[in-house]
């Protein structure tokens, strides 16, 4: 390294390789003040591809705890505007903003893409996904977590590892039961108030993630694996944490084999990717969806079904209400498919399959991905680049 390059001073420090940080995938989920921080960490850090996600738009009251964006940046999507603010940092950078709801419009397909997950979101539920999927295909991820003055940031890697799932306590779980109805529909979030957040705390647990993210990729083992740094920033208590493995947690489900396909989600059929299932598991095996799924909301009082095929997490508790009496339906839930459905010939993006997804067929004691792997290039666009897979060389 040059005595001038760009990063000649990360490169006094004995076990650093920007090589490993060039060639890296990340991904962060989050897009708010702490990913703000994070990804400003790791365009500062030089890695070589970074896909950012949030659903939101950016709002003026943003702009106190957000270091990305500018006043002139009011009502553009957060993703896309932060993974350009990242290349103003770092040009060299190749990133991409993707504005999804990650509980049902991110494919497992990117996750397992990535050498490592930066979460920052703002809820129990998208964490909850994130650590399925990504327990799901192998990938480690990186939690984080603010409120106030206080925050913390959590490692997980799987398989081994415990998760953030076997983290959760009573009350965590009452806590995302409140984010939906007794229907299990989305409730407005806007009813639960704002998380109180700032730019101070922000920076200190992004620079927490980043740190172990550095790690990780370098291949060195994290200090906080399976647990946590919890930080106090009223009386500037720090203090790590560690989690216990519950052997009954319902996120260590792995995929014992991946198969590409070549399929996306928008023109692959139900039928086809049942018949792909079938053709390599057992004649009789179902095709199962990694999301639960929304068949039709049922009226009891008119007696009226309306059919939905939509992702359950995407559709609001205002949307079972009957449009012909008012009352309250009832959801056709479905996670499975066996080939009896009246839906086979539609797309599986039809029925509420996100791009670049992975579909299971489970058969002898064995659950098999299916990569709808067509949609990589529509999904990353510019990180769409060969790179090493610092997972398999490390």
């Amino acid at each position: 390294m040059k005595p001038d390059d760009r990063f000649s001073r990360f490169g006094l420090i004995e076990w650093w390789q920007q090589s490993r940080l060039s060639a890296s995938r990340v991904i962060v989920i989050g897009a708010g003040a702490l990913g703000n921080e994070v990804i400003k960490g790791l365009a500062l850090l030089g890695i070589g591809r970074l896909v950012v996600v949030d659903l939101d738009r950016i709002e003026t009251s943003n702009l106190s705890r957000s270091v990305l964006f500018r006043a002139v940046d009011a009502g553009q999507p957060k993703a896309a505007t932060a993974a350009r603010a990242a290349r103003d940092i770092y040009p060299d950078l190749l990133s991409v903003g993707l504005e999804a709801d990650v509980v049902h419009g991110i494919g497992t397909g990117l996750l397992r893409w990535s050498n490592l997950i930066i979460g920052a979101v703002d809820n129990r539920e998208a964490r909850l996904t994130i650590n399925r999927l990504c327990y799901s295909v192998g990938t480690p991820w990186i939690d984080g977590a603010i409120e106030a003055l206080s925050g913390v940031a959590r490692v997980f890697e799987p398989p081994e590892g415990p998760c953030y799932e076997c983290s959760m306590s009573e009350l965590d779980w009452k806590l995302l039961a409140q984010r939906h109805s007794c229907s299990l529909l989305n409730r407005e979030l806007t009813a639960f108030g704002k998380v109180p957040t700032t730019p101070t705390t922000s920076a200190v647990i992004a620079g927490i993630q980043c740190q172990e993210a550095l790690k990780l990729l370098h291949g060195r083992p994290s200090s906080l694996s399976g647990g946590g740094f919890v930080f106090d920033g009223l009386e500037h208590g720090s203090y790590p944490v560690r989690y216990s493995r519950n052997p009954e947690c319902l996120s260590h489900e792995p995929l014992d084999e991946i198969v590409k396909t070549g399929g996306r989600a928008a023109t692959t059929t139900v039928r086809e990717a049942l018949g792909w299932v079938r053709s390599r598991l057992d004649p009789r095996a179902n095709l199962v969806f990694s999301r639960e799924l929304l068949r039709a909301l049922d009226c009891p009082a008119c007696g009226r079904c309306e059919p939905m095929l939509r992702p359950l997490h995407a559709v609001r508790e205002e949307e079972a209400r009957c449009p012909g009496c008012g009352a309250r339906r009832a959801p056709q839930l479905f996670h499975s498919v066996d080939g009896s459905e009246t839906f086979l010939d539609r797309s599986l993006a039809e029925i509420g399959v996100p791009a670049w997804d992975i579909v299971i067929g489970r058969a002898n004691g064995r659950s098999t991905g299916f990569e709808l792997d067509g949609d990589r290039m529509s999904v990353l666009g510019p990180c769409d680049d060969a790179a090493p897979e610092l997972r398999e060389s490390a």
